[in-house]
C-alpha cells in the first residue's frame, strides 16, 4: 500500500497531536510518557487543498476495513436509523449519509466544509436519496441546523486516532445538536501502543546522526575558511534535528512480526462524554513487556480501534469494531504511527 496523504479534518481546521516517546528501561519492561499536544497551527489552506479532491476521498473509500466497519455498523443496527434524524459530520462524498438514508433515516444533515460538498450533492441525487439527505457546506462550528438529531455519525479518526483528527468538531456537534439519549457512531475509541523493531526507526536515527555529522563539518569549514565560530548554534541545531528526525511520529504499516512485546491501551474515549480538554493534551505512562530474546527496541507503534456500541440507554444489538492494529491481511490507510525513543535499548537492559 503506498504512503497515503495526511489525514486532515473534513469539517474544520485540523488538530494534530504528534506523539513522541521517552522510554525508561525497567527490567524486561519499558515505561514511557507520551505527550501529545493538540497543535492548532496546522496549515489551514492545506486542509482545503487535500480533502477537496476526489483522489484523497478515493484513498479512504478503497479501505475495506474502514468501509465494511461503517457499512455493518449501520445496516446491522438499522433501528438506530429508521425514522431518525441523523447528522453526518465531515460527510466527504456523502457515503455515510447515503447509507443512513438507505437504512431508513427520516432526515440526514450531511455537513462538509470543502467543495467536496458539490460532489456529495451529485452522489446523493444519483442514488435517489436527495429527498432525505441535505448536504450543507460549512464548518461544523458555524452550521445552524433547524432541529436536534437522534444520531451523529462521523469518520473523524486521524492517524493514531487523534493526530489530524476532527474529534473536536464532533464534540462540538454533539454538545449543540444531539438529543438527550441520542447515539454516536462510533461510540467508543481506544488508543494502543506496542514495542516494535523497525528499520524505519533505525533509518531515522542514521539520518539524524548524518545531519549532525554534516553540521560539524560545516561548522569547522566556517571557522577555517571564514573565521566565524558556529559552535554556539550547535545545541539549537541538534534540538531542531532531534525534533524533526526523532521526536515526530512516522506513518508506517507495521507487520505483526515487528511487534516484539505486549501492547497496551493508553487511552479510552467515550464519545458521548469526552471533552476537548480531555484530548487536547495526553501525558501517558505505560509499561510494556518485551517478549523476544536478543532483540533491540527500535521504537513504539501506536494504533487505535473504535467501537459502534450505541449508548447505555440505547445499545447496539450488533456491536461492530474497526481496528487499525498491525495486520498482514487487513492493513488500513491509517497504518500505524511509529515513535522513536531517544535512547536505544536491548532486552538485557
Amino acid at each position: 500500500m503506498p504512503l497515503p496523504p495526511p489525514r486532515i479534518s473534513k469539517s474544520r481546521r485540523p488538530s494534530s497531536p504528534s506523539p513522541t516517546t521517552s522510554p525508561v528501561a525497567n527490567g524486561n519492561h519499558f515505561m514511557a510518557e507520551l505527550p501529545a499536544p493538540v497543535n492548532k497551527d496546522v496549515d489551514f489552506a492545506n486542509y482545503f487543498c487535500t480533502y477537496a479532491h476526489l483522489y484523497y476521498q478515493k484513498v479512504m473509500l478503497t479501505d475495506p476495513v474502514r468501509m465494511e466497519a461503517y457499512y455493518n455498523a449501520v445496516f446491522k443496527n438499522p433501528y438506530h436509523f429508521r425514522n431518525k434524524v441523523v447528522l453526518d459530520v465531515g460527510t466527504g462524498t456523502g457515503i455515510l449519509a447515503i447509507w443512513c438514508a438507505q437504512a431508513g433515516a427520516k432526515k440526514v444533515y450531511a455537513v462538509e466544509a470543502t467543495k467536496m460538498s458539490d460532489h456529495a450533492r451529485d452522489l446523493v441525487k444519483a442514488n435517489n436519496v436527495d429527498d432525505v439527505v441535505e448536504v450543507i457546506e460549512g464548518s461544523m462550528e458555524d452550521v445552524l441546523l433547524p432541529e436536534k438529531v437522534d444520531v451523529i455519525i462521523s469518520e473523524w479518526m486521524g492517524h493514531f486516532l487523534l493526530r489530524e483528527s476532527m474529534f473536536d468538531s464532533v464534540i462540538c456537534a454533539r454538545d449543540r445538536w444531539l438529543k438527550p439519549g441520542g447515539v454516536m457512531y462510533p461510540s467508543h475509541a481506544r488508543m494502543w501502543i506496542g514495542p516494535i523493531r523497525s528499520g524505519l526507526c533505525e533509518q531515522k536515527w542514521n539520518e539524524f546522526e548524518n545531519a549532525m555529522s554534516d553540521w560539524h563539518c560545516f561548522a569547522n569549514n566556517m571557522e577555517s575558511q571564514y573565521g566565524v565560530n558556529m559552535n554556539v548554534l550547535t545545541k539549537p541545531y541538534l534540538e531542531e534535528n532531534e525534533k524533526y528526525y526523532l521526536k515526530t511520529s512516522l506513518w508506517n504499516n507495521i507487520n505483526p512480526s515487528q511487534v516484539i512485546g505486549t501492547s497496551a491501551v493508553i487511552k479510552e474515549i467515550d464519545c458521548l462524554t469526552a471533552t476537548v480538554d480531555e484530548i487536547r493534551e495526553l501525558h501517558v505512562k505505560f509499561s510494556l513487556r518485551i517478549k523476544q530474546d536478543r532483540t533491540r527496541l527500535s521504537g513504539f507503534a501506536g494504533w487505535f480501534d473504535v467501537h459502534f456500541r450505541g449508548s447505555t440507554q440505547n445499545p447496539a444489538k450488533n456491536e461492530v469494531v474497526l481496528t487499525t492494529a498491525p495486520s498482514e491481511d487487513n492493513p488500513t490507510h491509517w497504518g500505524q504511527q511509529a515513535g522513536i525513543p531517544t535512547t536505544s535499548f536491548s532486552k538485557s537492559q
